[in-house]
């Protein structure tokens, strides 16, 4: 009896697991795939950083070394000196008459510029023009005003030379003390060339003591310079000063000497 009970056992024990086999089976299907393993990734290769190894890029210049400049952009100058006369100016005038000259240059090279003068002539009247005019004394000046182009030509390491031409302006202006010459008398050469004549008269309201006329001219002249410090020279210049107006001139001949820095 005990051993058809064990051999019932044994025979349940083996359906019960042929009929869950499918089950188990069945469960194992519809569950979730195992994971697949990735491929191992390859270390990323960096590019060698020229800045963090030894070796440097080389620079690529792009730049041209500026030439320092050999010459400055802007001089100035002043001077004083003495006037020489010419031509009609030298009938009437005495020469030896003081100059005062300032100006200022804009160089745009070493050997090239533009110049601008002012200067101050004073014109000292003859005592024959004084007996011409029957005046004891009197003043006479000029104002001119100059525009030139200055062309340096470096001949030493110390020494410029230079020479200056162009347009001028000028004033002239004067005035007799006083006058015993008659209103309304001919003009004698004197008075003509102070400027005050009209239709070869004497003006009958005396005007002729004084004298004020505008001209315009040119002036040519040349100099040399010397450098006394690296900032500043010395510098002696002739020039040729001619205006003229309605047939009345001006000649001088200024000799000036002065600093340019």
């Amino acid at each position: 009896m005990i051993r058809k009970f064990a051999a019932v056992s044994g025979f349940m024990a083996v359906l019960a697991a042929l009929f869950m086999m499918p089950i188990l089976a069945a469960g194992q299907d519809s569950g979730s795939q195992p994971a697949q393993p990735q491929p191992a990734q390859q270390p990323q290769q960096q590019t060698p950083d020229s800045s963090q190894s030894g070796q440097e890029a080389p620079e690529e210049s792009t730049s041209r070394k500026v030439k320092p400049r050999d010459y400055k952009n802007w001089n100035f100058n002043v001077g004083g000196g003495a006037s020489l006369t010419n031509g009609t100016t030298n009938t009437f005038v005495r020469g030896g008459g003081g100059v005062v000259a300032g100006g200022v240059a804009r160089n745009y090279s070493k050997y090239f510029g533009l110049r601008a003068d002012f200067q101050w002539d004073n014109l000292p009247l003859r005592n024959s023009a004084l007996q011409m005019a029957q005046a004891p004394g009197a003043t006479s000046q000029v104002y001119s005003v100059m525009l030139d182009p200055i062309i340096t030509l470096p001949v030493a390491k110390l020494w410029d030379v230079y020479i200056v031409f162009g347009p001028s302006y000028y004033h002239r202006s004067g005035k007799l003390n006083s006058s015993t010459a008659l209103p309304g008398s001919a003009c004698n050469g004197f008075f003509t060339w102070w400027g005050t004549c009209y239709a070869g008269s004497l003006p009958l309201n005396k005007n002729f003591l004084s004298e004020s006329q505008n001209e315009f001219g040119e002036n040519f002249g040349f100099g040399a310079a010397r450098k006394i410090r690296p900032n500043l020279e010395i510098y002696a210049e002739f020039r040729y000063l001619h205006g003229k107006r309605h047939g009345l001139t001006t000649d001088l001949r200024p000799i000036t000497v002065g600093l340019r820095w």
